[in-house]
């Protein structure tokens, strides 16, 4: 499961495409403006980002040309109406990695994301947080050494804490950036999860791992 992130204002497509890579066993997390996009953007944590051109508040140039600009490698699918050869240059001078035009089948842009998510990227490792390691390449958690099972949900949450190590998150972020946007989870669904990736990553009479911080949310222990 990849998780992606969704650019795009028309509420009948993203309703569509995320459907679509619902079934494909991605997250998808949808984002309707420029602004909104772009915050989401530079926090992180995406697989994979579809990005449409033509935003209210911010196009889809400027927002590939920031995240580029800001040292951000995640692969960008740039969506557009536009057709012209000089608007696909213009994506790809501004960081995108590949280019569909509307209207697309939403199949090819299934392929295309496969594809991305095969490529070798150098950029891509391992995050290591005490005896946790996440792999990037082969979407692996390790405790120990040994690699650990998890439901989907599980692995996308204790994998974004991993990238975010340190920093606290309330349920209601936690579910943003974590949860299928098709889903409608509860402040419990988050606590269960949290409940049962520390039945697989915590010690005996040890602190917890994944520490819950009174009255805001969680955040993964650096040490």
């Amino acid at each position: 499961m990849a998780k992606i992130l969704l650019i795009e204002d028309d509420d009948e497509m993203s309703a569509t495409v995320a459907k679509w890579l619902s079934l494909e066993h991605h997250a998808v997390e949808i984002a309707r403006t420029g602004p909104s996009g772009l915050d989401l953007v530079l926090g992180g944590g995406f697989d994979v980002i579809v990005c449409d051109v033509n935003l209210p508040g911010l196009d889809g140039f400027e927002i590939c040309r920031r995240f580029r600009d800001s040292g951000g490698t995640t692969p960008i699918i740039m969506l557009t109406g536009q057709g012209h050869i000089k608007d696909k240059e213009t994506g790809f001078n501004c960081g995108a990695d590949d280019y569909l035009t509307k209207p697309f089948s939403v199949r090819e842009l299934g392929f295309r994301i496969r594809a991305l998510l095969r490529r070798p990227d150098t950029y891509r490792g391992k995050v290591v947080v005490g005896n946790l390691a996440l792999d990037l390449n082969a979407r692996k958690i390790f405790l120990n050494g040994n690699p650990i099972a998890l439901l989907p949900t599980d692995y996308a949450l204790l994998e974004f804490l991993l990238q975010h190590a340190g920093e606290t998150f309330s349920t209601d972020a936690l579910i943003t950036r974590v949860w299928a946007t098709d889903k409608c989870p509860t402040v419990e669904a988050v606590r269960s999860s949290v409940k049962r990736i520390r039945r697989v990553i915590d010690q005996p009479e040890q602190e917890s791992l994944i520490e819950t911080v009174n009255k805001i949310g969680y955040r993964l222990r650096k040490e």
